[in-house]
């Protein structure tokens, strides 16, 4: 007998739930991501391409972008490219989204071109977090900011309160917008540097095939001047 849990061959026949929706459980908190965008009004909120374009390419759905930013901020993910990869390997994103993988193009051309609206619905999300007590706590973390759970309304909010709970909010979520920004402007800068840098490595193996061809050529002509066969 083993002393340890066996693993499972990989080239085993392995058998997996046959939907997506039997991957993610009922208290999962990515069910509660997908409730509270679809309960939203994305044409009056302004978000652009809500309203579906007769001509052209179709466009994605700005709500499911919406629950990928959603997601992220939930779980601190602060990258449009890391938001790319969550849509394939992250089995929660996958059934979040449907199976649907934006690049990351997209998704950096969603936040940039509604990144008012995207603001407003992320304040909007921390304040029914708290308000629902969404994590069953005392505290609940959005973002990495503790925020103390509400029990009553009428007993924990008064005008002062209220008001610096909210900026509170507004600073967190500009900050954490701003790092998004911040993440992708780092990551672009790293890309077309490798990018650069992959260009010149092949400008010099080009160079050098040059360099190479050219005395092949010359070592043929020496060789035909001797007399010998080339």
């Amino acid at each position: 007998m083993s002393e340890h849990v066996e693993d499972l061959n990989r080239n085993q026949t392995a058998l997996f739930p046959d939907t997506l929706e039997e991957y993610v459980d009922k208290e999962n908190p990515v069910r509660f991501v997908d409730a509270f965008v679809d309960s939203l009004n994305i044409e009056k909120l302004g978000f652009k391409h809500s309203i579906p374009c007769d001509l052209g390419r179709p466009s994605y759905n700005p709500s499911d972008l919406l629950k990928l930013y959603v997601y992220g901020y939930l779980n601190q993910v602060r990258s449009s490219r890391k938001l790319e990869r969550e849509c394939h390997r992250n089995i929660e994103v996958m059934w979040l989204m449907k199976k649907l993988a934006p690049d990351f193009k997209t998704i950096v051309d969603f936040r940039k071109d509604n990144i008012h609206c995207v603001k407003g619905v992320f304040k909007e999300f921390v304040k029914i977090c708290i308000s629902l007590e969404f994590y069953g706590a005392k505290c609940i973390a959005v973002d990495g900011t503790m925020f103390k759970a509400v029990n009553s309304l009428d007993s924990n909010f008064n005008r002062k309160n209220l008001v610096y709970r909210m900026k509170m909010i507004d600073e967190h979520v500009s900050k954490y917008l701003a790092e998004i920004e911040e993440e992708d402007r780092r990551e672009e800068q790293a890309n077309s540097k490798q990018a650069d840098i992959l260009q010149e490595k092949v400008q010099k193996l080009m160079k050098r095939k040059e360099e190479y061809l050219e005395l092949l050529h010359k070592l043929k002509e020496s060789q035909a001047e001797r007399g010998f066969p080339c």
